[in-house]
């Protein structure tokens, strides 16, 4: 059977007539782990591998390793919850580093048990811990990729923002700068007349969080004054150096997405050495920025940016591994919809990929997804709800 958590472990346990102190001792034992640590020296490896082996677990190692004829080898532990916890106490007393390796191995599968879900929107809790939530996108552009044009006009946006209210958002997420492929920034005067007159109606109206698609400071601040509650910066706070400072003193919940270059060239070099390390990476770097500047630590939320500077079979690689990125200690927020991976996979055009974006969501939420970002609400919150149903079922 499939163990997820060690919750999941236990009502296990439970259920057989396992005594309470049973339960206690092998409920971590039914939970078997993968942890990847990168590129580290040969030296630092070997004693990984001793370590483990000595607590009746593993770990994978380079060729050459042993005889240190390589550089540096990325490593896999292999073991139980249990074991990788002993392990990192282990390193800690180790030369080379290995105590630093040890406190961050002890953490990260800390994060894996025990992520932070619950986020703070003003007034409002996100209770991602009790289901999947599902932002509606309200692009009031006239260029974007999907809807462009369509709710430019106020009352055009309020309307459908109101729809996907009635549909099962829980957040409205407002852009008023295209990031499609190849798109061209807008400046900041342009983007400000877009947005801050829907959100000045949209906000007002519905019961929901507002939140602000934007990757410029004084648009976030100006947008969260006027009644957006949350930041969805595609950059990572990495295009605008003010971001951080700004997010930090808006006291709101922000969401960091990975991207490599800007949305004009970023699909013009989409190979990587190993992508989830570099997309992993990344997010820890923005969440440094993020928490240096102040932003509470619980009010981050990741997206691994589905479709920015990914190939087709990166954006694959990126949902089927999605887990990973519970390392991080973050709610995670994915965006699938409609886009073009999904168009070149099942050969269908811009509106006719609703199955496309249901798979993937689908697939994202057993992954691990907390925030599903899509167009199409009332058929992906219908599809995710069943979904998140069977996942919680006991």
């Amino acid at each position: 059977m499939s163990i997820e958590s060690s919750e999941q472990a236990a009502l296990v346990l439970k259920e057989i007539g396992v005594d309470s102190a049973g339960i206690a001792c092998m409920a971590s034992k039914m939970r078997h782990l993968n942890v990847k640590l990168s590129r580290l020296e040969c030296r630092m490896a070997n004693i990984i591998k001793q370590e483990m082996l000595s607590l009746g677990g593993d770990a994978a190692v380079a060729r050459g390793t042993v005889d240190c004829s390589i550089p540096h080898t990325d490593v896999v532990l292999m073991g139980t919850e249990k074991q990788l916890m002993l392990a990192a106490d282990k390193l800690k007393v180790q030369p080379f580093g290995l105590r630093r390796i040890g406190e961050k191995l002890k953490e990260s599968i800390t994060f894996i048990n025990n992520r932070s879900l619950d986020v703070k929107c003003g007034s409002l809790v996100l209770k991602l811990s009790d289901r999947i939530h599902i932002m509606g996108i309200l692009n009031v552009t006239p260029d974007s990729f999907s809807d462009g044009g369509s709710y430019v006009d106020p009352v055009h946006a309020l309307e459908r923002a109101l729809v996907m209210e009635s549909e099962g958002a829980d957040i409205i997420d407002i852009g008023g700068e295209s990031t499609r492929p190849g798109a061209m920034p807008v400046s900041e005067e342009e983007e400000l007349k877009r947005v801050l007159p829907v959100i000045d109606i949209v906000a007002k109206k519905v019961d929901i969080p507002v939140s602000i698609d934007t990757y410029k400071a004084n648009v976030a601040k100006q947008a969260v004054e006027r009644g957006a509650s949350i930041i969805n910066d595609i950059s990572g706070f990495r295009f605008d150096p003010e971001m951080a400072a700004a997010a930090s003193g808006l006291n709101c919940p922000v969401v960091l997405m990975h991207t490599r270059g800007t949305p004009a060239d970023m699909q013009l070099d989409t190979t990587y050495s190993s992508l989830m390390d570099e997309v992993i990476d990344f997010l820890k770097a923005s969440i440094a920025i993020a928490e240096e500047a102040g932003v509470d630590s619980d009010k981050i939320i990741v997206d691994p940016g589905i479709g920015f500077g990914k190939s087709v079979q990166g954006n694959l690689h990126l949902i089927k591994n999605l887990d990973e990125l519970k390392v991080l200690g973050k709610p995670v927020l994915v965006g699938t919809s409609r886009k073009s991976f999904i168009g070149a996979l099942a050969d269908a055009e811009l509106h006719d990929r609703l199955e496309g974006t249901l798979a993937t969501s689908m697939f994202a939420l057993i992954k691990g997804a907390d925030i599903i970002r899509a167009h199409d609400v009332k058929e992906v919150k219908r599809t995710l709800d069943i979904t998140d149903a069977i996942l919680r079922c006991n």
